[in-house]
This record gives structure tokens, C-alpha cells and sequence, in this order.
């Protein structure tokens, strides 16, 4: 008799991205980024240890990339962060992520919003409200954590798309891992430039869950 797959999830971004490696995932990370059931949210909250940059002639470009809740001009420590994650669908009709994340800065409250989805090239990451800068990212699974690193930046001004030269495209690179001994998420994002070096960090922990509800309240 046949056995009836309807009610299983489709597969996110991250497992089409990595395939069977996707498995050797740390459990609570497979949940992370596994698909997020339709009406359902995943929510967390933590702390990063740092944000931003000190590097202050860099902060009027940053300040642009702010409006659109992409990187933000600041440089400041122990800062309380939420994320919400909800199941959206990319112009293929593929599943994608849709994340907010929201900073609680010294001077207010600032959103970056992201829209993660797979393709041929990897997975692809759409930043900030519009889609201003898209990134495609190679995905890696090395001691049960995901590894990310850039290889194509691209800037969206209307119908215009602009490839950045090499020497001046940002390098992203995320790692993502479970530290058993806290019980929380670890997340480690750095944005290097060729001719300048680092330009942009944050790294913290956190907590996280999927509400089959939607947002907590």
C-alpha cells in the first residue's frame, strides 16, 4: 500500500542548499533551519556581545544602509536582540524565510529584514525592505554547525542591478552553531572588504522556538 508524504513540510532553503548534508546538523539547529510549518512562527531572543563597526568614516554609508534595515552605524556591546522567522514563498513559488530582526540599540529600536531562498547557485539572500542588496552564499555543515560565505554581491536600484567589483565587494560569512553547555544558539556574522578589512560584525546567543500559533505575545 502506498505511504501517503502529503503532510510533510517541503524542504526549506537550507536543506535544498545543502542536501544530505544538511543531516549532520545539530538537532536543535535542524530545527532552526528546517521549514516552518504554514501559521506557524519561529521566535527567539538573546543578547549580541557586539554590533556595527568602529570604524566611524564608514558610518554615513552605513547610515543609508540603515534606512533600508540592512546594517546600521553603530558600534556598541551587549545588545538585546529578537528575531522572528515565518514561511514565505520566493518568485518561483519555492518555500523561503522571511527574518526580522530587531536590535534594541542605545538610541532605539532598529529592524534588519532579510528573505532567505535556494537556487542554483546556493542559497540567496534578498537584504532590507525591497530587496536592495542580494548575496548568493556557499553552505557548508563542519562539527554539527552551518557555515556561509559569500560569492556574489549585487545591488538592486529599481530595474538596474549592479555586480560589485571584487576588490570592493564585501566578503560575508556567517557561522551558525548550539552551544550544549549554555543551551542557546550561537551566531557569528563578519563583512570583510578586500582593500579594507573588517567593516561590519555582530555576534551573540540565543534562544529559540517554532509556535505553531504564530508570534508569541
Amino acid at each position: 500500500m502506498p505511504t501517503d508524504h502529503s503532510d510533510r513540510l517541503p524542504r526549506s532553503p537550507y536543506e535544498r542548499a545543502l542536501g544530505s548534508a544538511f543531516a549532520g546538523l545539530h538537532p536543535k539547529l535542524l530545527t532552526y533551519f528546517s521549514a516552518i510549518p504554514a501559521g506557524a512562527v519561529g521566535s527567539g531572543a538573546g543578547v549580541f556581545d557586539v554590533v556595527g563597526t568602529p570604524r566611524r568614516w564608514l558610518w554615513p554609508v552605513l547610515w543609508i544602509l540603515g534606512r533600508a534595515g540592512i546594517v546600521f552605524p553603530v558600534c556598541e556591546h551587549d545588545v538585546p536582540f529578537t528575531v522572528i522567522n515565518r514561511p514565505t514563498t520566493d518568485a518561483t513559488g519555492e518555500p523561503a524565510v522571511r527574518a526580522v530582526r530587531r536590535f534594541r540599540f542605545d538610541g532605539g529600536d532598529r529592524e534588519m529584514v532579510d528573505v532567505i531562498s535556494a537556487g542554483p547557485a546556493g542559497l540567496s539572500d534578498r537584504l532590507g525592505r525591497g530587496g536592495l542588496i542580494s548575496a548568493t552564499f556557499a553552505a557548508t555543515v563542519a562539527d554539527r554547525g552551518l557555515a556561509l560565505r559569500s560569492d556574489r554581491i549585487r545591488v538592486h536600484l529599481g530595474a538596474i542591478t549592479v555586480g560589485l567589483p571584487a576588490a570592493l565587494s564585501p566578503v560575508v560569512r556567517l557561522s551558525e552553531r548550539f552551544d550544549d553547555a549554555t543551551g542557546l544558539q550561537r551566531v557569528t556574522v563578519t563583512i570583510d572588504v578586500s582593500l579594507i578589512g573588517r567593516v561590519y560584525e555582530y555576534s551573540g546567543s540565543f534562544g529559540y522556538s517554532v509556535n505553531s500559533g504564530g508570534e508569541p505575545s
